[in-house]
């Protein structure tokens, strides 16, 4: 078990440039933390979950990795979720994709875990989306309240699970496309708030065709972007050294989200 672990910070160390910041956080966090396995369908999801101190039941949020996989970056946003009153789950969605059926932790590199993800069936990824989320709102801790929000490949992927789970009560989309079939849009239950970089065209160039078909829908989205910041400014804002617009789109991108998971809990 020693040894998986090693592994999973090394690899999460090389795919992200870990923070001392996170690495402090997760380390020294007084919240609870641990892994769990999920089952979805013949699959083990393994997970990991943080749970909130706080007295009565809690809602949940289901965080969707980057394409670097679920890295120590990825784990220590459940830990600020979970400060805030939120338990919070982040499945691998890698499990079993790796040598000798493991995850994220047991690919080789970096070149690897993006190759690996890039592959990953759409109707897998949906159905341990929705293990996960079945599985965070049976909890006695949970009220049942389940929002899913994700970074990079899980922006996007994030978006399309809001039209998979008419159940969600909200889609926090960081940085990810939003998806172009309009049934697809039709199906979306829930509200969708983007989080995008002013300076990453390849993503930021689609919300204003997203917006629209959603408008053309009738759906709830509401997108910001934040000027200078760049692809990925939720983790980079917390690099030893990050840029000052990085740094200022985290903290505004942050205190956006509480207030929408505060609005929409309420």
């Amino acid at each position: 078990m020693k040894t998986c672990l090693a592994l999973f910070v090394f690899s999460a160390a090389v795919a992200c440039g870990q923070s001392a910041a996170v690495t402090s956080r997760l380390a020294s966090s007084p919240r609870h933390r641990e892994w769990v396995t999920v089952k979805s369908g013949g699959r083990d999801v393994n997970c990991f979950i943080t749970y909130p101190e706080v007295a009565g039941r809690a809602p949940a949020v289901l965080v969707i990795h980057e394409i670097f996989g679920l890295s120590d970056w990825a784990r220590s946003v459940t830990d600020q979720l979970a400060e805030h009153g939120y338990i919070a789950i982040a499945p691998d969605l890698l499990s079993g994709a790796g040598p000798n059926g493991g995850g994220t932790a047991e690919f080789p590199g970096v070149d690897a875990v993006v190759k690996a993800i890039s592959k990953l069936p759409p109707d897998q990824i949906t159905a341990d989306l929705n293990a996960t989320a079945a599985y965070v709102a049976g909890l006695p801790a949970c009220n049942g309240a389940v929002s899913v929000a994700g970074f990079c490949w899980g922006g996007g992927q994030s978006f399309r699970y809001a039209t998979n789970n008419p159940r969600l009560k909200a889609a926090f989309v960081f940085y990810g496309p939003g998806p172009t079939n309009p049934d697809a849009v039709a199906a979306i239950r829930c509200p969708v708030y983007g989080f995008y970089a002013g300076n990453d065209a390849r993503v930021t160039s689609t919300v204003s065709p997203t917006t629209n078909l959603m408008r053309d829908e009738s759906r709830a989205y509401e997108p910001v972007t934040y000027a200078g910041a760049g692809h990925g400014f939720m983790r980079a804002g917390e690099d030893d050294k990050p840029t000052p617009a990085n740094q200022a789109a985290m903290t505004a991108a942050w205190q956006r989200w509480l207030e929408l998971l505060a609005k929409v809990n309420g």
